[in-house]
């Protein structure tokens, strides 16, 4: 168990967010989440998850022709 634990200020740098961004994730239990006391702390494996999850692989042409632009 070598994760390393980040705080809410930590992830919201790395989403390139706000904090309230990560802090709602943790209110909706969208992503893994420690308490350690009061603190909160994200794993990183639970951060690349989520990442992982939620990234969009680009569309690929169509053979078709639908979906062009004039």
């Amino acid at each position: 168990m070598k994760d390393r634990y980040l705080s809410v200020g930590q992830v919201a740098e790395r989403l390139g967010t706000s904090v309230r961004f990560p802090r709602r994730l943790i209110e909706e239990r969208r992503i893994t989440f420690v308490k350690v006391g009061r603190h909160v702390r994200i794993p990183e494996s639970a951060l690349a998850a989520y990442i992982e999850a939620h990234t969009v692989q680009p569309v690929t042409a169509r053979a078709n022709g639908w979906g062009r632009a004039a």
